[in-house]
């Protein structure tokens, strides 16, 4: 029986335990709380390439890769000093600069589904702007969603929400009011029935449909081409838009994201912070046409002091360009797979109920023997208190994935093949003692 000693979190401890004097669960964002696992928080102290250091000196390989913008690992040399660069002449005006129209070139001139794009905040800010737009040129209200994609905070779309929601068990949030609920209408995934009974009962009511690139927030939920084909189909039948909320999917799966990956043409696409290279960032984009109707240009007001800031722009135009460089992406998915079918042959050959899914760099785990998972309602919510055993083997030995069996893992261009051997190794100790 293979046992592993728990790691040092002492100092984490103490500032878990000061923590909850200042913020509500003692964090600033719920599943850092680590309630869906083993153990108290890790404070992290530092990162560099694929690992980080918590405040009692444990390292670790990190998988979370900060909720998976960092594709190009922590502390990557260019973004640093493009960053540093950037301090010297200023940390915002709230005024045009430089820097945000290159970084706008970098992204237009390579991504074919947008012709125009506007910078913000955040990826909930991008999106909640993406929804008015929707709201402002249809001119209708309701939105349509799927049960278990995440798409921020904000209130209309916290209904049925993944990330952290699922991970405590939640369904929607308090404080949302019912009228804002009301014009939001989810369905399951994968369900083409569901989609044209919507519109059959809401005709010329829906502003938006509303799907994650490929849903990532509640497992790793790939949908079939097809679908997403009918799904296109339909939308623009109705007068409908579709949003492609891309703010995992984007620059991850490839420089043109799932709209890339599916050959799907989204009317409105939202991105995060993998374009500032994981600074605080995020953006919308779409056509000129449609974009024309945000203010000052349209009636369709959003604006934010902080939108383009000159050093989110600097970080990010020197990730981009390292995206940019031939083969990255499919170097990126060949180191994936290998990784992803190890680990696959280990399960196999041990015939362990556990499969591994995976997309470009993105891999889920999901303690089950079903062969696709398509759906939230496909995910046994049982199956989470074997995650939380593998959480737990990992970190004890130095292996960082993301403190919910719901969230996904990514695999940076700075994760070395001894990091993802010693990886492998790692998991498949843990699977033996989940399994045990």
């Amino acid at each position: 029986m293979t046992q592993l000693h728990d790691i040092s979190r002492e100092k984490s401890a103490e500032l878990f335990d000061k923590a909850k004097n200042y913020f509500p669960g003692g964090v600033n964002s719920p599943v850092r709380a680590f309630k869906s696992v083993y153990g108290t928080p890790l404070f992290i102290e530092r990162g560099d390439k694929a690992r980080i250091w918590d405040a009692d000196g444990n390292e670790f390989i990190d998988y979370c890769c900060s909720w998976g913008p960092l594709i190009l690992g922590h502390n990557n040399d260019q973004i640093r000093e493009a960053v540093a660069a950037q301090l010297y002449k200023g940390l915002s005006f709230g005024a045009p600069t430089r820097l945000e129209n290159e970084l706008a070139e970098l992204i237009l001139s390579r991504n074919s589904y947008i012709e125009m794009i506007r910078f913000v905040s955040s990826g909930t800010e991008a999106v909640m702007s993406a929804i008015r737009l929707a709201r402002g040129f249809t001119k209708r209200d309701k939105i349509v969603k799927f049960d278990g994609c995440y798409h921020g905070h904000s209130d209309s779309l916290l209904v049925k929400a993944g990330s952290g929601l699922v991970t405590f068990g939640e369904t929607s949030s308090a404080g949302v009011p019912k009228a804002f609920a009301d014009e939001t209408i989810v369905i399951s995934l994968n369900d083409k029935e569901a989609l044209v009974e919507v519109f059959t009962s809401f005709p010329n009511e829906i502003a938006a449909v509303i799907i994650e690139g490929i849903p990532a927030n509640n497992g790793l939920l790939i949908q079939d081409s097809e679908y997403i084909h009918f799904l296109r189909q339909l939308t623009a039948q109705h007068g409908t838009l579709l949003i492609f909320d891309e703010v995992i999917t984007g620059f991850r799966l490839g420089f043109e994201g799932a709209a890339g990956y599916y050959g799907v043409q989204p009317d409105i696409i939202t991105y995060g912070k993998i374009i500032g290279g994981g600074m605080p960032v995020g953006a919308y984009g779409a056509s000129k046409a449609l974009m024309k109707y945000i203010s000052p240009d349209g009636g369709v007001y959003q604006a934010g002091t902080l939108s383009g800031n000159p050093v989110a722009m600097a970080a990010g135009i020197a990730a981009l360009e390292i995206l940019v460089q031939p083969d990255f992406y499919t170097k990126q998915e060949e180191t994936t797979k290998r990784f992803v079918e190890t680990i696959r042959r280990y399960i196999a050959e041990k015939g362990y109920e556990v499969q591994l899914f995976t997309v470009g760099s993105i891999f889920w785990f999901a303690f089950t023997t079903q062969s696709s998972i398509k759906r939230a309602d496909d995910i046994d919510p049982r199956s989470m208190e074997n995650y939380k055993i593998m959480h737990r083997a990992l970190l004890n030995q130095g292996i960082y994935f993301g403190p919910s069996g719901y969230e996904v893992g990514f695999i940076s261009s700075a994760h070395t093949e001894s990091d993802l051997d010693t990886t492998v190794a790692a998991v498949k100790i843990a699977l033996d003692i989940v399994f045990q």
